[in-house]
């Protein structure tokens, strides 16, 4: 018998071996037959849900705490290699817990008369028929079973929904997507069912836009003790304990400047914390955030500007750029390819950049350092908890 070790985790989640061979469902550390038997060594763990590894919702529940960051640095410094950018100092993860996920889209369907709810399978549209979780705050999925009877009045045979979840200041707020509510009884039953679990606000979409059918009051999230507006189906950090880290990484880098540019600013995630003690232009591409927090900004008293502008079709300049001491940017997925070359030009002193993708991170990370810019550190935050996605914030500055 010849056994091989799994020596690190593929970007993934697979075991690669010391030969070459990956292996799925291994941990660093592990020993791999030539017949592809796993002997676990002492960062493989028992999952603890009874749906892994189906459910999509995770990939590395059978690694522990260290293989997992390991993970996410290796991540990270593997896309700034294939850049060509040198690794700097990549600080231990942020972790978030357990059961501390604060938003999620599910997958919902009717297959006969039983509802079947939950994340879909990996790289499938099989729906994992939700019985247990260990990602989702307790609040959120405690509204699963009694959304599957809810949508039993809702959907038709073979038809199937999405259904987003996040926490509010106000409670849990659920929004329902390709569904049909006709009749009076429907509606009604819709809105029993908010008052009975106390929903912040419930929305439905039929296919024309999403509509609140519940909200007593307006949902809002807290941002450093201002209250933002929180539009259906808000991007939120995953959980408050990640986003709060990313907050003192981005507050780190950013240092003591005085007047902070917030690209791709969201409800304010960033924006908000920094305009405790500085003036902010904060930059968003979609309106209704962007409306949000404008109003937060006006009723808060803080020095904090809202621009509504696609920074894909129409990034800043550098000389428009030029007027702030740092900048701040977290782009979604894609990056900010269109936005970095001004970005490198411009003579900002500091700049914190927020990224969802190490890739797109990476490739905008070697524009910058083209520009003049230094690439200080980065710290990886692990939101998603046992996933393969990873969140980071970086700091750069230009040598004076």
């Amino acid at each position: 018998m010849i056994l091989s070790e799994v020596i690190r985790l593929a970007a993934r989640g697979d075991g690669v071996t010391a030969d070459g061979r990956t292996v799925a469902l291994t941990a660093p550390g592990d020993m791999v037959t030539n017949a592809a038997d796993i002997i676990p060594g002492p960062h493989h763990v028992d999952p603890p849900c009874r749906h892994f590894p189906r459910c999509g919702g995770c990939q590395l529940q059978h690694v522990d705490d260290r293989a997992y960051a390991d993970y996410l640095v290796d991540r990270v410094s593997a896309a700034l290699a294939a850049q060509k950018v040198a690794i700097p100092d990549i600080r231990p993860p942020h972790l978030s817990p357990p059961r501390t996920r604060r938003r999620a889209s599910l997958s919902a369907e009717r297959i006969g008369r039983r509802i079947v709810l939950g994340f879909n399978e990996e790289v499938s549209h099989h729906i994992v028929d939700m019985r247990e979780c260990h990602i989702l705050l307790p609040e959120l999925f405690a509204m699963v079973e009694p959304l599957r009877v809810l949508l039993g009045t809702l959907l038709a045979p073979r038809k199937r929904a999405t259904v987003f979840l996040a926490m509010t200041d106000q409670g849990v707020d659920v929004a329902l997507d390709d569904v049909t509510v006709e009749g009076l009884a429907a509606h009604e039953a819709l809105t029993d069912f908010a008052q009975t679990y106390k929903l912040a606000r419930l929305a439905v979409d039929e296919g024309y836009g999403s509509e609140p059918r519940w909200e007593p009051e307006p949902v809002t999230v807290t941002l450093d003790g201002v209250a933002v507006g929180l539009p259906i189906k808000p991007f939120l950090q995953a959980t408050a304990d990640g986003s709060a880290a990313l907050t003192r990484a981005v507050q780190e880098a950013v240092g003591q400047a005085s007047a902070i540019a917030d690209l791709f600013a969201g409800v304010g995630t960033f924006a908000v914390p920094l305009s405790r003690g500085a003036r902010v232009l904060a930059v968003e591409g979609a309106r209704d955030p962007a409306l949000a927090l404008q109003m937060a900004g006006n009723h808060s008293g803080r020095q904090l500007a809202v621009e509504h502008r696609d920074l894909f079709r129409r990034p800043l300049s550098a000389q428009e750029l030029g007027r702030f001491e740092a900048i701040v940017l977290d782009p979604p997925r894609a990056g900010a390819k269109e936005q970095a070359p001004d970005l490198a030009r411009t003579e900002a002193g500091r700049l914190a950049y927020v990224s969802c993708n190490p890739a797109t991170f990476a490739r905008d990370a070697r524009t910058l350092i083209n520009g003049g810019w230094r690439l200080e550190w980065v710290q990886p935050v692990g939101q998603f908890r046992w996933s393969t996605h990873v969140e980071l914030a970086a700091a750069f500055s230009r040598p004076i």
